[in-house]
């Protein structure tokens, strides 16, 4: 049997991760996520510190690179440390950067669980920031600007940001439509859909089941696709014509939405720049009373 050819650098380990992603088993799967999401991690963690975060034995990370032609996840670890010589901070980086410029958490109190988020959410906007493109941010507002209307779709945790791009959007004077969950028809809604329209679709993990099912029937159609998710391993990745990952991290608690409501607000701002011709200083106008 020929030896498998394993990747030389990260892109095209990604690449490969990417392709194979789709017939992988479930552990294996997990794993992809992990390295994908937090490659900066992979790159100074020794393999039984990664395995513990992700709840899987250090042993499948061995199996997973020989599965990819390496000897070990030792070689395939290399990648991640080569790249990291080049790459800006990871997300873990920026909080220690930002804590000891802050000034360390010292307390358990109301006002320290507050601190505490408020410098993860910190570190989070640095990491979307060094992670989108302008092509990425040009290509999403040429779709919202060319289409007929936009369709917004996301649910459970992701509900807040389809709320916001309905309200601004619906203030510049563009036409959309939120595919509301409630009585079962945001699938037969999508249904109205046709090439000259927009999907924006947000999920994150867990995905919701009907998000998913919307943007697949939407993507059989031709229809154009915007996606906020987690990973470029997301299951709306492979239908999206843009896709922005935006990687969440481990809270006490919760996950914020800083992030992707911040990506949320720079796509309807740049997108009002367009509208009203003014990209000096565009306005998003605002419900006044009589």
């Amino acid at each position: 049997m020929a030896e498998i050819e394993p990747p030389r650098d990260y892109e095209e380990l990604i690449r490969l991760v990417h392709e194979r992603f789709e017939d992988m088993s479930k552990s294996y799967q997990k794993i992809s996520i992990y390295l994908t999401q937090n490659p900066n991690d992979v790159a100074v963690l020794s393999v039984s510190a990664i395995a513990e975060r992700c709840g899987i034995h250090a042993s499948s990370f061995v199996r997973f690179a020989q599965s990819l032609g390496y000897e070990g996840f030792k070689e395939l670890q290399g990648l991640f440390q080569k790249r990291l010589s080049t790459a800006a901070p990871g997300f873990e980086a920026r909080v220690r950067a930002l804590e000891a410029e802050l000034g360390a958490r010292t307390d358990r109190s109301e006002l320290g669980f507050l601190r505490d988020l408020v410098v993860r959410d910190m570190a989070s906007l640095q990491d979307l920031l060094a992670q989108v493109s302008a092509e990425e941010m040009a290509r999403a507002v040429d779709l919202l600007e060319k289409c007929d209307t936009v369709y917004l779709i996301g649910q459970l945790r992701s509900a807040p940001v389809v709320d916001l791009l309905r309200y601004v959007l619906t203030m510049l004077g563009k036409r959309c439509v939120l595919l509301d969950p409630s009585g079962g028809l945001a699938t037969y809604m999508a249904r109205t859909m046709n090439k000259s329209d927009l999907l924006l679709a947000v999920s994150f993990r867990f995905y919701a089941t009907e998000v998913v099912n919307v943007v697949e029937q939407v993507a059989e159609k031709g229809v154009p696709i915007v996606a906020i998710s987690d990973s470029t391993l997301s299951p709306l990745a492979k239908s999206a014509a843009v896709l922005f990952a935006v990687p969440e991290h481990e809270y006490t608690f919760s996950r914020s939405l800083a992030a992707p409501m911040c990506l949320a607000q720079a796509l309807t701002v740049a997108l009002a720049s367009r509208l009203q011709d003014s990209s000096n200083d565009p306005r998003i106008p605002t419900v006044t009373g009589q």
